[in-house]
C-alpha cells in the first residue's frame, strides 16, 4: 500500500468543536495541511452551520455538515450533560456516512486517499469511529499543553484536592496555586461536566500516533518536553492564526474563514483616529457570562483607567452595561457587538489587552506583540493567566476579591501596563515572542517541521 501510494497525496478529515475560539486553531492548521498539498475537509453540525459566516478557504479545502440531533430539541431543554450525550450519539451515525461517502469518492479517484480524521480532543470517541471505517486518527488541543499536562497529573493521581499545601509543584509546569488551576479543578462544582470531558481525554490516549497542539515549542517548552518523555507523541504546530499575521507564506490568509459573529467595521475607523499605543482592547470572548455586578465594575474600571478603550460586548450581554454609559464614554471609548480581533491586535494604536485569558486569545496577543491584563473567567483561562503574568511576563493579572474584581483593580491594572516603567518590560517581552512565534511558524521552524512530519507521514501510509 506505501509503495503504490508513496507519491499521492492525503484527504485529512478535520472535525472540530462549534466554538469560535476553538474552530480557529483547527481551520488555520486546516489551511496549513491544505498548503502543503493535502486534501483537508473541515466537518462541523448542521447546528453550528446556521450562523457561520463562511470565507474563502481556496483549493483542496472544503466543509462538510454532520448532523447533531439539535434540530429535534427545543431550545434549553436539555442539561449540559444531556446535551454532550445527544452529540455524541448523533455526530456519530453521521461521521459514520461521511467517512463512508468520501471513502467510496477516494477508491473511485486514488490521487487523494482519506487517511486520517484530526479531532477535538473533547470528542476522543471519534478516534473509535475512524478506526472502525479503517482510517487512523488523533486529537487536536486547542487549550495550552499546560493545562493538559495538570489533567494528566490529576488523572494519574499525582495531582489531589483539595491541595494540602498552598503551592503545588508538578513536574514539567512552574509552582501553582489553587487560584491558577483550570476552575473544573479549583471549583469542581461550578463546571462538573468539564471535569468528566478533560478526564475523557485520556481514554484512548495512548493509542494514538498523534497529538497536536495549538501552541509552539518556545511557549511551552518544559512542558512539551516533559509529556514527550511519557511516551506521548505531542506535536506543537502553533501558534494557529493566519499566515499573514506570521510569516506570509499562504497567499491571502488574512483571517480564520468561519465565523460565528458578524464582525463590526466601525473599529478599524475609530482605531485609526487614536494615537500609537493609547487604545486598551478588551474583549472576553464568545462564551464568557459574567454577572451584571462585574460587568459595570468592568466597565467603570475601562473607563477610570483614563486611556481610550474598545469594548467587544456580545449583543446578548449589552442589557448588562451601566445605564447610559454610551453617552458617558463619548470619544473616549466605543463598544461594539463583535469585531476582527486579529485586525484590532495588529493595529498600531493598541497599547493593552484586557483579555478573558482564552487560549486563542492568549496566542493572538503574543503573536502580535500586544501586552495583556489577565482577567481569567473559567475553564483554562486561570493557567493561562498564571503563564502571561509569571512565566512569559508579558502582563499582569487582576486580584480577585470575594469573587468579584472592583473597577479600581481593573484601572490599576490598566495603568500598569500603559502608563509604567514595568509596562514598557512587558511591551519590550511581548516583542520578544512575537518573532518567536513568527520564527515557529517560518519554513524550517519547530512548528513547520511538524506539520511537514505529519504530510510526509500520510504520503507514506
Amino acid at each position: 500500500m506505501a509503495e503504490k501510494n508513496g507519491g499521492n497525496q492525503s484527504h485529512i478529515l478535520v472535525f472540530f468543536f462549534p466554538v469560535q475560539g476553538h474552530m480557529n486553531p483547527m481551520v488555520q492548521f486546516s489551511k496549513r495541511l491544505a498548503s502543503k498539498g493535502q486534501k483537508v475537509t473541515i466537518v462541523t453540525t448542521t447546528s453550528a452551520s446556521k450562523s457561520m459566516k463562511t470565507g474563502s478557504f481556496g483549493r483542496n479545502l472544503n466543509i462538510e455538515l454532520v448532523s447533531d440531533g439539535s434540530e429535534h430539541v427545543q431550545q434549553g431543554s436539555e442539561t449540559m450533560k444531556q446535551s454532550v450525550e445527544r452529540v455524541q450519539t448523533e455526530t456519530t451515525k453521521s461521521l459514520v456516512e461521511l467517512i463512508k461517502k468520501i471513502k467510496n469518492s477516494s477508491d473511485a479517484n486514488e490521487k487523494y486517499l482519506l487517511k486520517f480524521l484530526v479531532y477535538h480532543y473533547s470528542m476522543p470517541w471519534a478516534l473509535n469511529i475512524a478506526r472502525e471505517q479503517g482510517i487512523d486518527g488523533g486529537p487536536f488541543y486547542t487549550t495550552p499543553a499546560s493545562v493538559k499536562t495538570i489533567c494528566y497529573h490529576f488523572h494519574k493521581g499525582v495531582l489531589k484536592l483539595p491541595l494540602e499545601e498552598p503551592t503545588k509543584k508538578l513536574p514539567g509546569l512552574p509552582p501553582l496555586q489553587l487560584e491558577d488551576l483550570p476552575s473544573f479543578f479549583s471549583d469542581p462544582n461550578s463546571d462538573p461536566i468539564f471535569v468528566d470531558i478533560a478526564m475523557q481525554q485520556f481514554s484512548n490516549l495512548n493509542e494514538v500516533k498523534w497529538i497536536f497542539h495549538s501552541t509552539f515549542e518556545k511557549l511551552e517548552n518544559e512542558v512539551l518536553e516533559w509529556m514527550a518523555n511519557q511516551n506521548l507523541p505531542i506535536k506543537a504546530i502553533g501558534p494557529t492564526i493566519p499566515s499573514m499575521f506570521l510569516d506570509k507564506k499562504l497567499e491571502d490568509d488574512k483571517d480564520y474563514g468561519l465565523n460565528l459573529f458578524e464582525p463590526n467595521v466601525e473599529c478599524t475607523e475609530w482605531l485609526d483616529s487614536k494615537e500609537t499605543g493609547s487604545v486598551v482592547y478588551a474583549s472576553f470572548g464568545s462564551l464568557a457570562n459574567l454577572t451584571k455586578e462585574q460587568f459595570e465594575e468592568l466597565a467603570w474600571g475601562l473607563y477610570n483607567s483614563n486611556h481610550n478603550f474598545l469594548w467587544v460586548v456580545r449583543e446578548s450581554e449589552k442589557e448588562k452595561l451601566p445605564t447610559n454609559f454610551g453617552d458617558r464614554i463619548a470619544e473616549k471609548g466605543l463598544v461594539v457587538t463583535w469585531c476582527t480581533q486579529l485586525q484590532v491586535l495588529a493595529h498600531k494604536a493598541v497599547g493593552c489587552f484586557l483579555t478573558h485569558c482564552g487560549w486563542n486569545s492568549a496566542l493572538e496577543a503574543l503573536s502580535l506583540g500586544v501586552p495583556m491584563v489577565g482577567m481569567p473567567h473559567r475553564a483554562d483561562h486561570p493557567t493561562v493567566a498564571k503563564y502571561v503574568k509569571d512565566v512569559w511576563k508579558v502582563g499582569v493579572r487582576v486580584k480577585v476579591k470575594e469573587g468579584s474584581v472592583t473597577k479600581e483593580e481593573i484601572s490599576a491594572c490598566i495603568r500598569q501596563v500603559m502608563d509604567t516603567d514595568k509596562g514598557m518590560e512587558f511591551r519590550k517581552a511581548a516583542l520578544v515572542w512575537k518573532e518567536w512565534a513568527k520564527e515557529a511558524m517560518a519554513e524550517g521552524g519547530s512548528s513547520d517541521k511538524n506539520i511537514e512530519e505529519f504530510v510526509a507521514k500520510m504520503k507514506l501510509t
